[in-house]
């Protein structure tokens, strides 16, 4: 390459592959016998699934009373983990969707796992709403259906039922973008397998080939589903944020929750997926296709989520000020001063505080400081969700009503077993499937005699003219 070219920075595949190598390197950890460090992972999940499947057959067993729920907050751990899951779950559509929109290919390093996050997440979310119930058995009432029970229908008024609708609906187009995009990575390591594994991937596959019109298709329905995703991103958390909106309770009726509570899960959702890619680097060796710049991207959407996030704080804090009602004031007085003061401090100081530190760019270019960051963004956001509803509640019209909650042993272990069965699926999918997405990777380079060279200008310029 003359020094008059300038190549274009190319942060997404680090080191000279072929593209054998690339399958090589992203499907052999699916074929090769576990780490030692993926089995002590796997051994911690499964001990808090284990701890999960323990508080939900108490819980089932013995009733809500089992909950450290009173008169006066009826919503403890359990919405508030719901909350805090379905805003994890935000991360992979925006990475797999809106990036596919706008063809932000530094996506291509992390969208499979962050599809597969979202996934996840809102499976260990969608559990909180049923078990708030106290009966399992009677989940189908949320669904309006014809019946032979006469004229009984759900309340369409209740964001609570339109919660039902939203996730259901995010999950499936969400499910279905994950594993259209799978598809071709299963043929991939399929035609590798042999015996069972061989045609266990081939119905996974369903029949891929690999051919002109299996690609064509395969890229209209990307872009459609990202489509339908898109909007999705931005009505789900919207309507979690009714369930508090439409009430008529201070520091809960307020306008600004929807944009707030999107911005904040795009903010935890980022942290979630760091957390994960870090994790992951590691153990699989995957640090030429999950490259720093990858990291840094994210940072830099760490960051401005985050000042989104502060300004909402701050806005709610003098809003409350400047409206002069007394009741909204003292919730927010409550929220700063009040018993669930360490809270607020928590909240405020690891989701505003805490992500400055990325304005520097070799803090938003560090692993460990990038690691220990994601896990204060999302413990805040967990803070976040909990100020909104115990500070809140406890404390409401009436002060003889007053009343402080502290979770039990059984809500404990309800939110550490969901995050062994967040973990657990994750490291199960990580040994089943690619964890980069294969043919994405290989589409982003350049063949030079089966070899990646970076392109320069020049060549960019006359593949466009080309195309034109």
């Amino acid at each position: 390459m003359s020094a008059t070219v300038s190549p274009i920075r190319e942060p997404l595949i680090r080191g000279s592959k072929t593209y054998h190598q690339i399958t090589e390197d992203l499907v052999s950890p699916t074929e090769r016998t576990p780490s030692t460090a993926w089995v002590i992972a796997f051994i911690l999940s499964v001990i808090g699934l284990a701890t999960y499947a323990i508080c939900l057959v108490w819980t089932v067993w013995q009733g809500i009373g089992t909950w450290n729920l009173n008169r006066t907050i009826g919503w403890g751990y359990d919405i508030t983990n719901f909350v805090w899951w379905v805003g994890i779950g935000h991360a992979g559509t925006l990475i797999s969707a809106i990036l596919l929109i706008f063809r932000q290919k530094w996506r291509t390093g992390v969208n499979r796992a962050a599809e597969a996050m979202t996934i996840f997440a809102v499976v260990c979310a969608g559990q909180f709403p049923l078990i708030h119930m106290g009966r399992l058995w009677l989940g189908f009432f949320i669904f309006p259906y014809p019946n032979t029970r006469g004229p009984l229908w759900v309340n369409f008024n209740s964001p609570l039922l339109w919660d039902v609708f939203a996730i259901s609906t995010y999950f499936t187009v969400s499910l279905l973008f994950w594993y259209m995009g799978l598809v071709p990575d299963f043929a991939t390591v399929r035609d590798r397998a042999t015996g069972l594994r061989r045609n266990i991937y081939n119905f996974l596959a369903f029949g891929w080939t690999g051919s002109a019109k299996h690609w064509q298709r395969w890229e209209a329905m990307a872009l459609i589903l990202a489509g339908l995703a898109t909007p999705l991103v931005l009505s789900v958390h919207t309507i979690v944020s009714f369930d508090f909106a439409t009430s008529i309770i201070p520091g809960w009726h307020t306008t600004i929750f929807p944009p707030y509570f999107v911005a904040g899960a795009v903010f935890s959702g980022f942290a979630m997926v760091q957390t994960l890619m870090i994790m992951t680097r590691k153990i699989l060796n995957l640090k030429d296709y999950i490259t720093l710049e990858h990291i840094e991207s994210m940072n830099k959407v760490i960051l401005l989520t985050g000042t989104i996030v502060g300004v909402a704080y701050l806005t709610e804090l003098f809003i409350a000020w400047y409206s002069g009602y007394i009741y909204e004031q003292f919730a927010f007085y409550n929220r700063v001063f009040g018993p669930y003061w360490w809270s607020y401090f928590g909240m405020m100081s690891c989701n505003v505080l805490s992500p400055q530190i990325f304005w520097s760019k070799n803090m938003r270019r560090n692993i460990f400081v990038t690691f220990v960051m994601s896990v204060f963004v999302n413990i805040g956001m967990w803070f976040e969700r909990y100020v909104i509803i115990a500070s809140t509640l406890a404390r409401d019209y009436l002060p003889s009503s007053w009343s402080y909650y502290w979770p039990s042993w059984v809500e404990i272990g309800l939110f550490v077993g969901t995050l062994g069965l967040f973990f657990t699926l994750y490291l199960l999918f990580v040994r089943v499937a690619p964890v980069v997405a294969i043919a994405e990777v290989k589409s982003i380079l350049k063949s030079s005699g089966d070899q990646y060279t970076p392109k320069t200008r020049e060549q960019v310029t006359g593949q466009k003219q080309q195309a034109h």
